[in-house]
């Protein structure tokens, strides 16, 4: 199943390179395919060499590096630009022509047949060239399916490695996703991809239920950045595949990298990781509410379904708010070495409850609270003011 055997096209360098704050230097190129290739992303999609002579330059660049993963780049289904993509030095070749009457009419203006027959003159030269080769409509979801079918049956026939399905607007459910791709897998014999973009919020989800309907490889890209709103996130995709098999996640990518990659691209392209990214924004693995608190606390698994330890990453157990509970300022007391009883703990509770009703607290008012009344404890036992840490 594709669930559990799946590959991961990284697609920063050619659909992030789409993005709005995007423009990217050769350094910069370089940094993000090693920070991937380290990672352990199977495939790296690079930008049309076409597109222009710095981007010529850079896919040979990337593609002479030696690194592990195998480069890609996406060009139109074009003999031009095939053939000059080949000259690049790359591992393979993704092809791409719109096959929904949108696109027919208002892009390029070819039939469906005209589509077929140079799909077959395109492929069948690149099969020749010992390159990895990829034939995908674009707005699939918006193009008959017996059209796509067609195209796909046609390409699969002469031995294309592999066809992808791209939801290029964001239009498709998880639902349409799984039901097309099933029966795509039943027609052709070759490899499965599925690039889907988020307009509707659905790029991650629809990109599981591709898996499950037997797709063999999903397009991502750092953050998820990308024409518009962007695609299938990386880290939102590695969160979704942990959460069903955190073993093989584990074995299969360095999962503990995710947050130098966010954060060197969010930095590249000047924008701020998202607070609730998966994984790596900054509340991912925070806890606030009492009840939550004690029960995490006791046994991390009651509200975690990602291991934060297992990303290289800690939880945190917020506790400057009026929703904080003893058991939260307990822990804090002992992170502290401070030595208190759950009564006073529960009194220390009821105060910083008081006091975030009148205003904003930090984790250092907190702190100050914690330590003034462990403070006025000693000095009640004692009658003199002795250390307030506990002895080791």
């Amino acid at each position: 199943m594709s669930l559990e055997n799946y590959s991961i096209i990284e697609s920063t360098l050619r659909e992030g390179e789409q993005f709005v704050n995007a423009f990217f230097t050769t350094a910069q190129k370089i940094r993000i395919a090693t920070l991937l290739d380290s990672f352990g992303v199977e495939y790296l999609e690079l930008t049309n060499p076409v597109s222009s002579p710095q981007s010529r330059q850079d896919c040979t660049t990337i593609a002479s590096l030696g690194l592990k993963t195998k480069t890609l780049t996406h060009t139109r289904c074009h003999m031009d630009d095939v053939k000059i993509a080949v000259d690049t030095g790359v591992d393979g070749v993704d092809v791409v022509i719109g096959t929904s009457s949108y696109l027919r009419e208002f892009s390029h203006g070819k039939s469906m047949d005209q589509i077929v027959d140079l799909a077959q003159e395109v492929i069948s030269w690149l099969l020749t060239q010992g390159v990895e080769v990829r034939f995908s409509t674009e707005d699939s979801l918006r193009s008959d399916p017996s059209d796509i079918f067609r195209v796909y049956e046609a390409v699969d026939k002469i031995g294309v490695h592999r066809v992808g399905v791209a939801d290029t607007v964001g239009v498709g459910s998880p639902l349409q996703i799984y039901e097309l791709v099933k029966e795509l897998r039943s027609r052709v014999s070759c490899d499965i991809e599925f690039h889907g973009h988020n307009d509707s919020g659905c790029a991650i989800a629809n990109a599981y239920m591709a898996l499950a309907g037997g797709a063999t490889h999903i397009d991502t890209s750092v953050l998820g950045i990308g024409e518009r709103n962007g695609i299938t996130s990386l880290g939102g995709l590695v969160a979704r595949m942990y959460a069903d098999n955190p073993e093989a996640t584990k074995a299969k990518y360095k999962l503990n990298m995710l947050h130098d990659i966010d954060h060197a691209v969010a930095k590249i392209v000047g924008i701020d990781v998202p607070f609730n990214n998966y994984i790596t924004g900054f509340s991912a693995f925070t806890h606030k509410a009492g009840i939550h608190a004690k029960a995490v606390l006791n046994n991390p698994s009651t509200y975690e379904i990602l291991k934060p330890e297992d990303f290289g990453l800690k939880r945190y157990i917020h506790v400057a708010s009026r929703l904080t509970g003893w058991n939260a300022v307990k822990d804090r007391a002992e992170q502290l070495g401070l030595e208190l009883s759950d009564a006073e703990i529960k009194g220390i509770t009821a105060e910083i409850k008081a006091l975030s009703d009148t205003h904003s607290l930090t984790l250092d008012d907190v702190d100050t609270v914690l330590f003034d009344r462990a403070k006025k404890a000693t000095q009640a036992v004692n009658g003199t003011e002795t250390p307030l840490v506990a002895s080791t």
